[in-house]
């Protein structure tokens, strides 16, 4: 099965076709989190510049899923990983990519009806509720950055001869096989993953859609907390290893410098911040609703991506923080890196190096969820 990854938008695409595959110059990598950089990166398959009729062109990628996922496991961690880290991420990553291609129907007919969840929203002058979802794509089946899951093409796949025979080893031993749900006639799971849960995972429903999945069940996780540099080189490729606080962090704003970054985000002058409260957490401590309190506004906003983008320049690590003041100065004290749903890739690394295999690492993140050959 084929499939077509957008890779980048822009006015102009550089790119020039070598022996081992397409180069594409400039490629934005960690769109609005605090990587965001650019990248030359090299791609197999077939590359189709699309001419989108706006004055931007879009270069879109399609190659067998198998493939597909060798340089997805590569480019979300190291190809250094431990081979049962390695299974359980070819497992995740076929599955969460085959989900809406298995269920295209149920997807077109969103379109159709414009039932998007993509960026679904209640929005007034008090409320602003957001989260982005995989079916905002038209023309292609998912992106290459961090909204749908990471795909940098064979550029660090091939880096390493024999990290990338272990990383094909690992898609082959675990081919055509996905998690999927007992309870929802066996439909394939919605497997979200992130770096670090911070010592409990979340519910799926307090970064997306109202919708509770019982294989995303909120589970401890007590490996995550860890400084263990050579189990971090397996997880963390080179840019993520300039992230170290991501289990416990604290971010320090000027009253000023508070009020200018929400208003810069929100688009919305709340004048100075009077209070941050959260309203609704989710078992991990990530907040959901946060209230702004501003001597010129107040407004309600969520869900956790959205607080994060608004309350940083780039992107906080994670909601799950709390508040305080110190003087003219506020602390966000927080704990974790990314959305916290699902597999946490660093406590699954610690679990590979402590001996557990794929299978028990998916069961710890995806309780109740059975793996399934389909192809």
């Amino acid at each position: 099965m084929n499939i077509r990854v957008g890779i980048l938008t822009a006015p102009e695409i550089r790119w020039e076709r070598r022996p081992e595959g397409v180069l594409l110059r400039d490629v934005r990598i960690g769109i609005g989190f605090h990587w965001d950089r650019k990248e030359d990166q090299l791609f197999e398959g077939t590359m189709e510049i699309r001419d989108n009729g706006d004055g931007t062109k879009t270069a879109i990628n399609t190659l067998d899923v198998e493939d597909y996922l060798t340089s997805v496991i590569t480019s979300e961690m190291s190809a250094t990983s431990s081979i049962e880290l390695l299974k359980a991420h070819a497992v995740i990553s076929r599955s969460w990519v085959l989900r809406p291609i298995k269920t295209k129907d149920r997807y077109a007919q969103r379109q159709k009806t414009k039932d998007k969840i993509s960026q679904s929203w209640l929005t007034s002058a008090e409320r602003r509720i957001v989260w982005y979802e995989r079916d905002a794509h038209v023309g292609f089946d998912v992106c290459a950055d961090d909204h749908c899951q990471r795909y940098e093409g064979i550029t660090r796949r091939d880096e390493h001869p024999e990290a990338a025979r272990r990383v094909r080893e690992a898609v082959e031993a675990t081919r055509g096989v996905v998690l999927v749900d007992p309870t929802e006639n066996d439909a394939i799971c919605d497997t979200r993953f992130y770096k670090c849960c911070g010592g409990r995972t979340e519910l799926f429903e307090t970064a997306w859609a109202d919708r509770h999945y019982r294989y995303l069940e909120s589970v401890e996780c007590p490996y995550c907390n860890t400084k263990d540099v050579r189990v971090l080189r397996q997880v963390l490729n080179n840019y993520d290893q300039e992230t170290q606080d991501f289990y416990g962090w604290t971010v320090r704003y000027k009253a000023e410098e508070l009020a200018e970054i929400v208003r810069e985000k929100s688009g919305i002058d709340f004048g100075e911040i009077e209070e941050l409260k959260a309203l609704k957490r989710g078992p991990s401590g990530r907040i959901y609703e946060l209230e702004i309190v501003g001597c010129k506004h107040r407004m309600i906003v969520g869900k956790e991506l959205e607080i994060r983008k608004w309350l940083s320049k780039t992107c906080l690590y994670s909601s799950a923080f709390e508040v305080e003041r110190d003087g003219t100065e506020w602390l966000l004290k927080g704990k974790g890196w990314g959305h916290g749903v699902g597999l946490c890739q660093i406590g699954a690394a610690v679990m590979a190096d402590k001996g557990y295999d794929y299978k028990q690492i998916l069961a710890h993140y995806y309780p109740g969820a059975q793996l399934k050959k389909i192809q």
